[in-house]
């Protein structure tokens, strides 16, 4: 009877480890981090004092993609003041975010800050050097965007509207097959 029980505990073992073992050793996807945004999240780097946090940052370029608008949320969650270096294409710009303070370029009444000479074209990507506080910089690949989705139509340097054809729904011509 003994050889019964053990038998009929090993059987349900294995049966609740095979139902279950899958999902043990899978990775799951779930825990990937992930921007879900149409830009990208550059974190402030551990332990760093006085470091700034970039949310959502993506370029706007004109539909040459010779100078472009970065558009981000910059988060300071220090009590401290802190100034931001962005590097891109052999140039540099500074942004000062105020303690405890959000500072959205591009959004309210904050304007983009224009990177000149990205010559980068809309689709790609540019990478930018980001630096604040006593911080080692991140080197993060933005993505460069035209004006022709509806929410960066403004942010277009120089207000230019964007070329927007190649999106434009078009018939096969007569005779040709899809």
């Amino acid at each position: 009877m003994n050889s019964r029980i053990l038998a009929s505990l090993a059987l349900g073992a294995v049966v609740a480890l095979s139902a279950t073992g899958c999902a043990s050793l899978t990775h799951q996807a779930t825990t990937i981090p992930y921007s879900p945004s149409d830009g990208v999240n550059v974190p402030a780097p551990e332990g760093a004092a006085a470091s700034i946090e970039i949310r959502n940052a993506v370029i706007v370029a004109d539909d040459q993609g010779t100078d472009g608008n970065l558009v981000a949320a910059l988060v300071n969650n220090t009590d401290e003041a802190a100034t931001l270096n962005i590097d891109w294409a052999s140039q540099t710009a500074t942004v000062r975010v105020p303690a405890g303070e959000v500072v959205s370029l591009g959004a309210g009444t904050e304007e983009p800050l224009l990177l000149e000479g990205i010559d980068t074209e809309p689709g790609t990507t540019l990478p930018v050097y980001f630096q604040s506080g006593d911080a080692e910089g991140v080197l993060a690949e933005v993505p460069v965007f035209d004006g022709c989705l509806e929410h960066f139509a403004d942010l277009v340097p120089g207000g230019e509207e964007s070329d927007c054809s190649h999106l434009e729904h078009t018939e096969a011509p007569e005779g040709e097959e899809h």
